[in-house]
């Protein structure tokens, strides 16, 4: 009777002992789960967006928005009003529109001091140099880029597009005028602000 009854309470301390390290197996399965998920959750989604007013008698407007996710910020505008043809978009140093011409919002943004140029060029090229985009016959256009080399709001003075503007021009960039490509007239102006 007495070897049945340790018999019985090993196999009991055996499936309790068991047990224990099923649940603790199954916990850090679970763990593993929860961070596999957080590693492949998106990131928090930084997003601005903003009115382009008309400057320089033009009739130009539109609307910007800039998102950041996982550290790539895309840029999408539409514009509107434009003449039809080739026109220029920038970021320029300032979030100030409020000149009639919009030069109160200073030059192109050039935070590494390179040459004005095509973007990704390897000779060089400012950080607010984005480029030209085509308005079609009714003066709409429309201007679409992703890049690491933009921040929304970090602590990188060299990629922080905030309390910057866009600008449009009358014309388009030949990207090899110096400072500014040649682009004519400033037709449209918005803040890069919160």
């Amino acid at each position: 009777m007495k070897k049945v009854a340790i018999t019985l309470t090993a196999f009991a301390l055996l499936a309790v002992t068991g047990c224990k390290d099923e649940k603790k197996d199954a916990e850090k399965s679970a763990e593993k789960v929860i961070e596999k998920v957080a590693d492949d959750a998106p990131s928090e989604i930084k997003k601005i967006t903003f009115s382009l007013e008309s400057k320089s008698n033009s009739t130009a407007t539109g609307s910007v928005v800039f998102s950041e996710q996982d550290g790539i910020v895309s840029l999408n505008a539409n514009l509107s009003g434009l003449e039809p043809g080739t026109h220029a978009i920038h970021i320029h140093e300032k979030a100030d529109c409020s000149s009639e011409d919009a030069t109160s919002s200073g030059g192109h943004w050039n935070p590494t001091f390179k040459n004005h140029g095509k973007w990704d060029d390897p000779a060089g090229y400012h950080k607010g140099d984005i480029g030209n985009f085509e308005a079609d016959a009714d003066g709409n256009g429309f201007v679409s880029m992703k890049t690491s080399e933009w921040c929304i709001g970090c602590d990188d003075p060299n990629k922080n597009i905030l309390g910057k503007a866009i600008i449009v021009h009358q014309g388009a960039d030949d990207f090899t005028s110096q400072p500014s490509g040649a682009a004519g007239a400033r037709v449209s102006c918005g803040g890069i602000i919160e």
